[in-house]
């Protein structure tokens, strides 16, 4: 899967892709309990169930063949989406590949007709308002049930 993005899209070098079978479920655990503010600590076996349970997205490298990011989407494909666990590498942020994800979502949801892809960010709306994400127009209408 590649995509077109206004500012050039998925920088040369590099492909997305929806198939799970390239997902390096070691790499991407890594990353998030490590290094991803929402998701430190978090122990493998729940990683492994929120791959099983989502549409995945992963970031390669041609060249090498390297998982370089990742992106996960909870849906029914029908009426809801959440975009989540967006995560790029260290070694290669910067080029652009957080965005191209965040399109790449936006475009293999479209078919579905869903309403609004949700996210939540502490420290990278630039990145998603690149794609058309914009904050909440109403956030009093919505609720959230934090259980852990």
């Amino acid at each position: 899967m590649t995509n077109d993005l206004p500012d050039g899209g998925l920088p040369d070098g590099y492909e997305i892709s929806t198939d799970p079978a390239r997902l390096d479920a070691a790499l991407i655990h890594r990353w998030l309990s490590q290094d991803a503010y929402w998701a430190l600590g978090r122990v493998r076996e729940k990683q492994d169930a929120a791959i099983a349970g989502s549409l995945n997205f992963g970031v390669y490298d041609l060249a090498s063949g390297a998982q370089v990011g990742y992106a996960r989407v909870v849906t029914d494909r029908a009426t809801f989406a959440w975009l989540c666990d967006v995560y790029i590498s260290r070694e290669v942020r910067g080029k652009g590949l957080g965005t191209a994800l965040a399109d790449a979502v936006r475009d293999e949801m479209a078919p579905y007709g869903i309403r609004r892809i949700l996210l939540a960010t502490a420290d990278a709306h630039a990145v998603y308002a690149k794609v058309g994400f914009e904050p909440l127009a109403e956030p009093g209408k919505w609720m959230a049930l934090g259980l852990q």
